[in-house]
């Protein structure tokens, strides 16, 4: 058997912001695939049933836990954009800097969250 180098495991890296941004990009996308499909089909299909079944959906949509959906597809949409806007500057050949790199998987959560909250308080407040 050839003497061939063990590939690192989980506990060699160093955790930091950029292996967390790579997780949320993930997490976020597989998050809208599954629960926004499920949502934007519910919602065209309640469009297309009549007033009673839209009147379900809108209850539902519009009750806590409705809200707590909505607003957690909206926070994986931004953190997956600003994300993929990260990775489209690290493909682009730029940001491979540790401090630039470090600081931009900041900025990219961060602005997740905040585009988020200016999102629903541009709904909720108009």
């Amino acid at each position: 058997m050839a003497d061939r180098p063990l590939s690192p495991h989980l506990q060699i890296w160093k955790w930091g912001p950029h292996m967390a941004v790579s997780i949320l990009h993930r997490v976020s996308g597989g998050g809208m695939a599954i629960v926004g499909l499920g949502v934007l089909l519910w919602w065209l299909g309640a469009l297309a049933s009549g007033p009673a079944a839209y009147d379900t959906f809108y209850t539902h949509a519009s009750s806590w836990y409705g809200m707590v959906v909505l607003i957690g597809l909206t926070w994986a949409f931004f953190t997956h954009m600003s994300s993929g806007l990260r990775h489209f500057v690290l493909d682009l050949g730029a940001g491979y800097e540790l401090d630039t790199n470090r600081t931009f998987a900041v900025i990219s959560m961060i602005s997740g969250i905040v585009l988020t909250v200016a999102f629903w308080a541009f709904i909720l407040l108009r």
